[in-house]
């Protein structure tokens, strides 16, 4: 008995491997258009497909070419034409084409890149089974477009294992060592210097020391003129880029390269700095996930040239073939010339993207020395044309606190980033409540997030309805157990027969199902991909909220001109920015940001910036104050980085491994009290974040909760309504002072809760940022990049980073002879 039917098995024998050669051309073009477009956006719909097609293009294109080997070696069919084997020979090649990938993606991941040594041991073994499969099939009348396409083959593929190849990161490494240096002749120097000694002749050893940061010219000239092109900055992308790679690996870094990426960081506009930044991680993508990097270099281009000319010679020469339709079968004879077409129309696609990058437009021109003094020419004018359609686009939104902001709205397909702040709020988890947005939603994105809107509702509505259930059917089951236990002890016939059978089937199937679910989740994470998508929130990056950070950011690194101190100011968790501001409470302040963890701080100072931002909310509706007269930037940017922290924290663990310390303990912990607190107080199922951060906030804290708890549980949730208590006091002690006959200069400018919080919530973002794994920050840039990537990178520039050392020069030893000791 034929479990395949046999109508069936004669379709899958004719079509399989015809099926395997356009389904492995369909993921080559999935990936060619759909992988640029991961650096863009974190979806994780996106990642799926691309996942899907990156693992399964491999195993189609090497599964086609065993089958065309097998093929080869099957007598003919009766009906087939006399050549037609043959054709099947030729697509042979055009998988190895296929296995060499597209320009747009090489690696999947950071990780696949230290693969390389498989890759190139697959070129070898695919490329012998592709010639295997051509001498199964001589005399071969199409061996001169199949060699023609072996070429081509062979150089993609040899071009994806070279990608690969150079972005590991040991290789990676040592393509960026510089030539050891030994230094000054130490044992000839000696040598000399007896001997001049012995002549008693007057000798001396003079160190020639390296010239001060003041007298040294600088190196980087910013252009006299308000705003940098878009060539220009591009160009200073790029350079900073080459210098700055080393981050990757934890390369030592010059002091004068620290000098001059500070200096030139410090005269930028915030905007300016964003965009050079977003060009640099542009470009430390392309290097590390393309073949970008190795294509253009002048033996890339060549090969590419070289490919695409044998691709062209291979097509002509099969299409002036004559008598194809007599030879071939004409269902193959159409897939041949889909599989030339749409390999040329592809190839012409990479090309178009390649003379489009970024990297061609800074290697086309490079960076001026001196850009004043230089004149543009009509190839920076077009090329800066081109650029300005990534150019990002700030749109002005209002927030909810009724002011403008400008937020980045620049188009998808133009993207460099997502540019999104993703946000995870404790509270609103806590209480299952969909957490609204600062900054209202574009007219442009109306449908698109109404769209998600009602799938997240969707979601949200089946999940509370069986939790609903679960619920009932358990408070059922407690029930039932405590009736039938009862009626059990009263007669043996029940206790043997009932009672068995209740207890397998009522209990065992669900505990069965929950057994089973809880090892899906355990697998594939199932909860928090769901959590993930009901209870994460997303807000645009504002200008004012970078250009906040930028400033912060500069000003610490005014301070630090030594390493020991810039390695100081980035290691510090609040305690700095805190001291930085005016208010006098400070030490009050300053146990929850010393004494503490740095993820016990997160998570402290995370639920005291909810519980001021929905309690003053609540305040504002009620007191009808005008909007002006308080620090609205500070409040909403505050709570906008709060979230984004909270969410690293708990969704995004990679990038915090170095700092999260227990914060997953913490969070549960917390969780768990918050939950059982909120039950109790009858708030949980009305799911209203004011009245249930109103009803923290007004438990009295006469003693510390340590004290009365102890130190089992790690929960802070009311460590951090103590510390909510003490922000609201900066508020009371500012609106006092200014309100009273006598006002000092100093208490009319005191900072209130909102700038205090804005500050202490930069420095912990720069912290995490610094001490993040540098590899992480790459790997993320492959989803969508987030600020996080954006704040690291600033800082090195800034010189503030703790991820590579600074070291301080050499000073040069020189004899002199004829001048006194």
């Amino acid at each position: 008995m034929r479990v395949i039917p046999t109508p069936i098995k004669k379709i899958l024998d004719k079509w399989n491997i015809r099926g395997l050669v356009i389904l492995s051309l369909v993921f080559q073009t999935s990936l060619i258009f759909l992988a640029p477009l991961r650096k863009r956006t974190s979806k994780k719909l996106l990642a799926v497909i691309l996942w899907t097609s990156y693992l399964l293009a491999d195993w189609t294109a090497n599964y086609a070419v065993s089958q065309i080997t097998k093929n080869q070696g099957k007598e003919p069919e009766p009906d087939a034409p006399p050549m037609n084997k043959k054709l099947l020979a030729l697509w042979a090649p055009f998988l190895l084409l296929h296995l060499g990938g597209p320009d747009t993606i090489t690696a999947l991941a950071l990780e696949d890149n230290a693969l390389w040594a498989r890759h190139l041991f697959g070129l070898i073994s695919q490329a012998l089974a592709g010639v295997y499969a051509v001498v199964q099939s001589l005399e071969n009348a199409l061996w001169p477009p199949i060699t023609l396409l072996f070429i081509t083959g062979v150089i993609k593929y040899t071009e994806r294992t070279r990608a690969l190849y150079t972005a590991s990161l040991d290789k990676f490494k040592d393509r960026m060592l510089k030539p050891p240096d030994a230094g000054p002749n130490y044992a000839k120097l000696m040598e000399e210097y007896k001997s001049r000694k012995d002549s008693n002749l007057p000798t001396n050893i003079i160190l020639i020391e390296e010239p001060a940061k003041h007298e040294r010219p600088p190196t980087l000239v910013l252009p006299d003129r308000p705003d940098l092109t878009d060539l220009e900055i591009v160009q200073y992308g790029f350079k900073f880029f080459d210098t700055f790679k080393g981050l990757v690996v934890d390369l030592i870094f010059t002091f004068r390269e620290r000098d001059e990426s500070r200096d030139f960081f410090k005269e930028l506009k915030p905007e300016e700095a964003l965009r050079i930044i977003e060009s640099e991680l542009g470009f430390l993508y392309e290097s590390m996930y393309t073949k970008t990097a190795i294509l253009q270099t002048g033996f890339g281009t060549l090969s590419r040239v070289i490919a695409f000319g044998s691709l062209l010679s291979s097509f002509f020469v099969f299409h002036l073939r004559p008598k194809k339709s007599m030879d071939f079968h004409g269902a193959d004879i159409v897939i041949t010339y889909t599989l030339y077409i749409v390999g040329i129309a592809l190839d012409l696609v990479s090309m178009v993207m390649f003379l489009l990058s970024d990297w061609t437009f800074a290697r086309l021109r490079r960076l001026k020395d001196d850009p004043d003094e230089e004149k543009k020419s009509c190839v920076d004018d077009l090329l800066n044309w081109l650029l300005a359609f990534r150019k990002p686009r700030w749109t002005k939104h209002r927030c909810k606190g009724n002011r403008i902001h400008e937020v980045l709205t620049t188009r998808f397909l133009l993207r460099r980033w997502s540019g999104t702040i993703y946000g995870f709020s404790f509270i609103g988890y806590c209480l299952k409540a969909k957490v609204s947005r600062i900054h209202q939603k574009r007219i442009r994105s109306v449908l698109s997030e109404f769209v998600r809107e009602t799938v997240v509702s969707t979601f949200d509505f089946v999940i509370r309805r069986t939790q609903m259930l679960a619920g009932w059917i358990e408070n059922v089951d407690r029930s039932n157990r405590i009736f039938i236990r009862k009626w059990s002890r009263r007669s043996w016939m029940v206790r043997y027969t009932v009672y068995p059978l209740y207890t397998v089937f009522f209990l065992g199937i669900p505990w069965v199902f929950g057994k089973l679910w809880g090892y899906v989740d355990r697998i594939f994470s199932l909860k928090s991909h769901l959590d993930q998508i009901r209870f994460v929130s997303s807000e645009p990056l504002a200008k004012n909220q970078w250009e906040f950070i930028f400033k912060e950011l500069k000003h610490k690194s005014e301070f630090a001109e030594t390493p020991e101190i810039a390695k100081k100011v980035s290691s510090a968790r609040g305690e700095w920015a805190l001291r930085d501001t005016n208010v006098t409470e400070v030490e009050s302040l300053m146990r929850y940001v010393e004494n503490v963890d740095y993820d016990q701080s997160l998570l402290l100072w995370h639920i005291a910036t909810e519980l001021c931002f929905q309690t003053e909310e609540e305040e504002e509706e009620e007191e009808e104050k005008e909007v002006e007269n308080r620090s609205c930037d500070d409040r909403e940017f505050s709570k906008i980085i709060s979230d984004y922290m909270m969410y690293l924290l708990i969704m995004q663990p990679k990038l915090m491994s170095q700092v999260a310390g227990i914060g997953t303990i913490r969070f549960r912990d917390t969780l768990a009290e918050a939950e059982r607190f909120f039950k109790g107080k009858q708030v949980k199922k009305q799911r209203d974040m004011k009245k249930a951060s109103s009803t923290v906030i007004s438990v009295s804290n006469y003693i510390e909760p340590i004290h009365v708890k102890g130190d089992r549980s790690k929960s802070v949730l009311f460590e951090a309504s103590m510390l909510a208590k003490e922000l609201q006091k900066l508020d009371e002690s500012s609106s006092s002072s200014s309100s009273s006959s006598v006002i000092t200069t100093s208490s009319s400018n005191r900072d209130g809760k909102w700038r205090v919080l804005s500050k202490v919530w930069v420095e912990l973002l720069s912290y995490a940022a610094s001490h993040c794994e540098a590899t992480e920050h790459v790997a993320q840039l492959s989803r969508g990049g987030e600020l996080l990537n954006f704040v690291w990178l600033l800082m090195a520039h800034f010189g503030l980073a703790d991820q590579f050392q600074i070291n301080k020069g050499d000073a040069r030893a020189k004899l002199v002879v004829g001048e006194g000791e």
